[in-house]
């Protein structure tokens, strides 16, 4: 059944480790809107990471957090969140198959046949399936990663977080997971971490920079085309602002 996308707030957020002076975070405020791609820019140690860990469940017991974070149906963010981290995390000694189903088996659940016919229809959609026997090992970066997007999207959660899940691949295989990654993760709510301001505007729906010690979230308008964009010319001009802001907020 198809599910129905779900947008977040976060309200009037706060983030500050224990024994640190100053918070990360402070007065953060942003919208995500369903079924589209957030993207979320800011120097080193803006808290970009801290951001989406935190969000992910992941940091729960190390930060003091003030602020609200509400989803759109009014439940609770917990268990609807699937995380791809910048390394691809796959485990060497299982096979593709057995990595894009490791949810299963961390969850203690069974891997029943259908879970393996669905595993299989999604490494067919990433290209894959000629290599779900192999390990991670023989496979190239560009590989692993799409590995590490069927197993994200095996997950079938509403929210999807992604830390800079490109950033190690070379320019044309960037750009074409770029794409597969749009196309398949139609209808989720996305937010991706990134440092290539390109990369926001031709994938964001909603763009946000943070900027500021502590920081907070500046929104960015985009062009009016729908991404994922060609860079044209006024594509260039939100970069230029965006290299600005980032400039400004190293000074």
């Amino acid at each position: 059944m198809k599910q129905t996308p779900l947008g977040l707030t976060i309200d009037n957020a706060g983030l500050r480790y224990p024994n640190v002076n100053q918070a990360i975070l402070d007065k953060l405020s942003m919208q995500i809107p369903a079924g589209q791609w957030t993207c979320l820019l800011g120097r080193s140690g803006s808290g970009k990471t801290s951001l989406l860990r935190y969000l992910a469940g992941l940091l729960d017991s190390n930060v003091e957090w003030q602020g609200n974070v509400i989803c759109s149906d009014g439940l609770a963010l917990q268990q609807r969140i699937a995380y791809m981290a910048q390394q691809d995390l796959l485990l060497p000694w299982l096979s593709v198959v057995d990595n894009v189903c490791l949810s299963y088996r961390f969850n203690k659940q069974k891997i029943t046949p259908e879970v393996t016919e669905k595993a299989l229809a999604l490494l067919d959609q990433v290209g894959l399936l000629a290599v779900r026997h192999a390990l991670p090992q023989t496979l190239s970066g560009g590989m692993r990663q799409r590995v590490a997007l069927a197993r994200t999207l095996m997950q079938d959660k509403p929210f999807i977080l992604m830390d800079e899940p490109f950033s190690a691949l070379d320019a044309v295989t960037r750009h074409k997971l770029q794409q597969l990654s749009y196309t398949l993760l139609k209808d989720k709510t996305v937010i991706l971490i990134t440092h290539d301001p390109q990369e926001a505007v031709r994938l964001a729906g909603r763009l946000y920079i943070l900027t500021g010690r502590p920081a907070q979230a500046e929104h960015i308008a985009l062009p009016i085309s729908r991404p994922p964009r060609d860079i044209d010319a006024d594509s260039a001009l939100v970069q230029q602002r965006i290299f600005h802001l980032l400039e400004q907020d190293y000074a």
